[in-house]
């Protein structure tokens, strides 16, 4: 038990160190994190980070072509997500990654038909707005 947390916590650092998803959310997501009433869990959290690299193209369904296309030329697969809450957060990440602050009311009101709450998309977006910044401050030094 022991060895795998310890394998869990090595694999969270060489993720972070890598800084595969940006300062500010990935120093959010601590593995096998309960999380406190009103806040995310590291799952959730997870799901932020990883839909940095999503598409906006990914929030729409793909169609059959699309879908036969990508089976015969081994094209990346749709990234939606089978639970429906977690896909509802990563809708809200993937749009805030793109446009920050300017989300369409529909999209903010399925998140919270998901069960998260307003405090927890503030804390989404401002975490995703924070790692944007420190990430064009990094590059203005170079």
């Amino acid at each position: 038990m022991a060895a795998e947390r310890k394998g869990i916590r090595m694999a969270y650092l060489a993720f972070a160190e890598g800084d595969a998803v940006g300062g500010q959310v990935a120093h959010t997501i601590a593995p096998n994190a309960p999380a406190a009433p009103g806040t995310l869990t590291s799952l959730e959290w997870l799901v932020v980070a990883l839909a940095k690299n999503d598409r906006l193209s990914s929030l729409r369904t793909p169609g059959r072509l699309s879908t036969a296309l990508g089976t015969v030329f081994g094209m990346r697969p749709n990234p939606r997500l089978a639970d429906e809450r977690l896909e509802a957060l990563r809708r809200i990440a993937v749009l805030s990654w793109h446009h920050g602050y300017v989300v369409e009311g529909r999209e903010v009101e399925r998140f919270r038909a998901a069960g998260f709450t307003d405090a927890q998309y503030e804390q989404v977006v401002d975490s995703i707005g924070a790692d944007q910044m420190a990430q064009r401050k990094e590059r203005f030094r170079h």
